[in-house]
């Protein structure tokens, strides 16, 4: 019961870091306009996204334009991208498996196969956390970098997005709940009564002369 529970807690945080994780990879703040100056009154904000800018006015009016070149693109961006990307469709693998191996699905007989599927999903979350980790970090790396370069003029300093915090959010999710995923498996098959349905014989029954029937005790 306890590795069921497990898997099952892994397997929620693992869909949250998901949904998160595509919220991050949507979202168009993933660099934000720095404010460096010391008059506080801005006419308008600029976003960057993996898929589109947009500019916000101080009015409250918000406009965005969707990259139209691909190639036109920077090569962080494009790997940001690919990477991302890549990090969600092998969530929705890892959520398929995980469910073949779970023990509260029936996709396959309870044994020490079920068990090596769900771990198979788990460790595939870990994987999407780590893929997820790279773009991410790289993307950072970047707008901390060209922050601190005295080059880079005041007007095109970025600060990091709440996309970022997001995906960096979600990243951990995804890696904690396949830990927890993955531990489930492993209890169920180092230990196979933990997973295996007990089977209880029927009570047995008095005669009508109140004796127990001899069949019983064969």
């Amino acid at each position: 019961m306890g590795s069921a529970a497990l898997e099952i807690l892994g397997l929620v945080l693992c869909l949250v870091g998901w949904v998160g994780l595509i919220l991050a990879c949507g979202l168009p703040m993933w660099q934000v306009t720095a404010f460096l100056d010391h008059n506080i009154v801005t006419a308008q904000t600029t976003w960057k996204g993996l898929w589109m800018s947009c500019v916000v006015q101080s009015t409250g009016h918000m406009q965005c334009k969707v990259y139209e070149s691909v190639l036109a693109l920077s090569a962080e961006v494009q790997a940001a991208r690919a990477l991302t990307v890549g990090a969600v469709l092998l969530a929705l693998v890892a959520l398929f498996v995980t469910l073949t191996g779970a023990q509260c699905t029936t996709c396959v007989a309870p044994g020490p196969v079920k068990a090596r599927v769900a771990l198979t999903g788990g460790a595939l979350y870990a994987v999407c956390g780590l893929l997820a980790l790279v773009p991410l970090c790289w993307f950072a790396n970047i707008v901390v970098r060209e922050f601190y370069d005295p080059t880079v003029p005041v007007s095109q300093k970025y600060e990091l997005g709440a996309a970022l915090y997001i995906g960096w959010a979600a990243s951990a999710l995804l890696m904690c709940g396949g830990g927890l995923v993955c531990c489930g498996a492993w209890v169920c098959i180092g230990r196979p009564e933990f997973s295996y349905p007990v089977k209880y014989s029927a009570p047995r029954r008095p005669t009508a002369n109140g004796d127990y029937d001899k069949k019983n005790y064969v």
